[in-house]
């Protein structure tokens, strides 16, 4: 599950990481996090497989829904996090059509900071309307991103699904897609989520998980890992629900978390996640570098086994 890629405190600051966290966070805080993040340098990264190739994935990702912006300081700000985000070990980043210019803007700073070929990049097909015809809404992406090839295409929320997923079989086909998927954030897409587990050749599909919205493991994660397809957790610290860090904002990290290798909420609850042995990646919306790091440090070290995901729920239920 885990394998070897450390980051050392000097190629942190050889990058300029040390100096872009120091800005981040305030002179007042930076010290402990980077302290934190030195630390966690020296644990190994963990990875998961694809189950339909056996190719690994850092299991922290980035989630952008919240990256359709045009003003200078928004654009600078998400710049600076795609710029040290494989910096940081990771890989995976989701964004979607139906995020408004997300993909433009991720396409654009991308090519700007010539880190393609670093990230495994998962796009998703239009939520509603028309599709365009022939291979136009694959062309559309691939311009919008700047790509020539996408990591991962799903179709979202399943709208078009009948029409869509013959031709996502065929782009993989040609090379132009690696990976094909299915997405949903919501509970009642669930028994269409199954079908789909269950009738289509898919690699992935992507499912909302959380500490606080485990409905997702009753059926669907299970059914999942028997099919041998990887996972894309969304909203694992709760997104649009409203944040899981909320409940516990005031509540002192218990002393256990160390023997995770945890130091702050946001790592706790993602490696919840991140340790059910059906998910793949977990991918926190993040547009703030301090974020950034915070998140990617529950990349690394040990895991929960199933007592320790025991005590977190316990825990989380008590608050």
């Amino acid at each position: 599950m885990q394998s070897q890629f450390p980051i050392s405190r000097r190629s942190v600051v050889k990058r300029g990481l040390a100096g872009a966290v120091g800005i981040a966070l305030g002179v007042g805080c930076s010290d402990s996090l980077l302290l934190a993040a030195e630390t966690a340098s020296k644990l190994p990264l963990i990875t998961k497989p694809i189950p339909s190739s056996g190719e690994r994935l850092p299991v922290v990702g980035l989630g952008t829904n919240a990256y359709s912006v045009a003003t200078a300081e928004e654009i600078a700000a998400r710049k600076e996090v795609l710029q040290h985000f494989p910096e940081l070990g990771a890989k995976v980043i989701d964004t979607a059509r139906g995020y408004g210019d997300s993909e433009l803007v991720i396409g654009k700073l991308l090519a700007e900071l010539g880190n393609r070929d670093k990230i495994f990049l998962a796009t998703k097909t239009p939520m509603r309307g028309e599709l365009k015809p022939g291979n136009g809404e694959l062309e559309e992406a691939l311009a919008r991103l700047q790509t020539k090839r996408i990591d991962l295409l799903q179709i979202h929320n399943f709208n078009n699904i009948e029409q869509l997923f013959p031709l996502l079989q065929q782009w993989k086909k040609d090379g132009k897609v690696r990976y094909i998927g299915v997405t949903t954030s919501t509970n009642n897409q669930y028994p269409q989520l199954a079908d789909a587990i269950r009738m289509l050749p898919l690699d992935f599909i992507q499912v909302d998980y959380s500490i606080d919205n485990r409905d997702a493991a009753d059926e669907i994660l299970p059914l999942a890992q028997d099919k041998g397809l990887a996972v894309l957790g969304n909203v694992p610290l709760g997104g649009r629900r409203g944040s899981v860090l909320t409940k516990v904002a005031d509540k002192p990290l218990p002393p256990w978390a160390a023997d995770i290798d945890v130091t702050s909420w946001a790592q706790l609850l993602l490696k919840y996640n991140i340790s059910h042995p059906a998910l793949t990646a977990v991918i926190p919306g993040t547009t703030k570098l301090s974020h950034l790091v915070d998140n990617q440090l529950a990349a690394r070290g040990r895991l929960p086994d199933a007592a320790m995901r025991k005590k977190i729920e316990q825990y989380w239920e008590s608050v």
